[in-house]
């Protein structure tokens, strides 16, 4: 789609609900980032492309809007890691360098990201930061690739298969480094404990990460035992298959919302008596159903994530106050990831250009919270497959809020 055609909508724009501004600005944007900020100079333009999915053209159509009343609820996530990086890019103070950065609809119809590649709209990208799913995923990491240019996936928490492409960073660790994550955590909180993975019958893959992990030395580490189940499992089932007299470790090994909340039901009880904690996967913290209050009183339910905003720096006040400026809202999770990642990697380009993996983890330039980025290698090969970030934190859902446990 042809972005100078959006302007026009202008005022018909504002005549709809006011979530319509949030789409707005991220439009009214696109073509000028790093306006406000940028400082000529003779040395090297360093650019930028920053992939999301905005649905442009699902929006909006050659007449007007193609919606009546409200932003589709799909397309918010992307629009707000948007908002979040065109903020980042906004304030960053560039020191005399020259930057320039486009933001770029993944979900484009007529500018596909196979379009941009053959018609060498990406071949002067110096870094790329996508959050961004397949295909759009494999698109952007082979061209990377193909131009040793560093990819940032942003979101994606899997690492599609790919193999021997040491320009790939991934920033949302897969599920097996959550479950590694998950393991140091045991090893160091609750090596004495008894610990019990509890897994639907059929369904081995987290199961099968902890054997390889706990077993990478040759003997076991820890005593993990399984209990597998068919759909649900009860507090008195439960309680038939753990030792009570001795604390309790149960790991929710499975990613499914109706067995997350089974589980918990189940161990809420037990824990009243017994010491009892849970930890469950990293996308646990989008189950509605575990920020109940009145379901799970007092009871934290843990899980990891490569996110933390400990909301006590400058750069957490410098997004809440602009984000609020602009969209009169508070920025969501996507949107501090956005920034988040967008200042990091933009600020290695710019300060690092000729050594940026050297620099990969350089906290100087973390906004909220340390990067471990390091590199993976699936095959027995020289050439890393990937970088992964293995930094995680433990958080807590306690009483519908979320704090900090490790």
């Amino acid at each position: 789609m042809d972005y100078s055609q959006l302007t026009t909508h202008y005022h018909y724009f504002m005549k709809k609900k006011i979530s319509f501004i949030i789409l707005l600005c991220i439009v009214s944007s696109l073509q000028f980032l790093f306006a406000q900020n940028q400082i000529r100079s003779s040395s090297k333009t360093y650019h930028i492309a920053i992939f999301a999915p905005l649905y442009l053209d699902s929006v909006f159509t050659n007449t007007g809007l193609n919606v009546e009343n409200s932003i589709p609820k799909f397309i918010v996530p992307g629009v707000e890691f948007a908002q979040g990086a065109h903020i980042a890019l906004d304030t960053l103070m560039l020191n005399g360098k020259s930057a320039d950065a486009t933001i770029y609809d993944s979900k484009s119809y007529t500018q596909t990201i196979p379009w941009l590649i053959q018609y060498k709209k990406l071949d002067d990208v110096d870094l790329i930061i996508g959050s961004v799913r397949d295909p759009a995923y494999h698109q952007l990491a082979n061209f990377a690739l193909q131009k040793n240019i560093p990819f940032v996936s942003a979101t994606y928490p899997n690492d599609g298969g790919i193999h021997t492409n040491p320009f790939l960073i991934i920033v949302n660790p897969t599920l097996k480094a959550n479950c590694e994550g998950i393991f140091s955590y045991l090893l160091q909180k609750h090596g004495t404990d008894k610990i019990y993975l509890i897994k639907r019958k059929g369904d081995d893959r987290i199961e099968n990460y902890f054997r390889a992990i706990n077993t990478s030395e040759g003997k076991p580490l820890l005593n993990i035992k399984t209990i597998m189940i068919d759909s649900t499992i009860s507090s008195y089932s439960l309680l038939n298959r753990i030792d009570s007299t001795k604390p309790a470790v149960i790991i929710g090994a499975n990613l499914d919302e109706d067995f997350a909340k089974s589980v918990a039901d189940a161990c809420y009880p037990i824990q009243k008596k017994h010491p009892l904690v849970l930890i469950g996967m990293p996308n646990w913290d989008g189950f509605k159903s575990l920020y109940k209050k009145d379901a799970y009183k007092d009871f934290p339910i843990r899980y990891t994530t490569p996110h933390y905003d400990a909301k006590d720096n400058s750069f957490d006040s410098i997004l809440i106050k602009k984000y609020f400026q602009i969209y009169r809202a508070k920025p969501s999770d996507m949107a501090f990831k956005g920034f988040g990642i967008t200042w990091y990697f933009t600020n290695l380009l710019l300060n690092y250009p000729n050594d940026f993996f050297t620099h990969i983890n350089d906290s100087a330039f973390a906004p909220f919270h340390n990067f471990n980025f390091r590199p993976v290698f699936e095959k027995q090969n020289t050439t890393p497959d990937y970088y992964e970030n293995k930094h995680l934190f433990i958080m807590e859902i306690l009483n519908g809020d979320i704090v900090r446990e490790w």
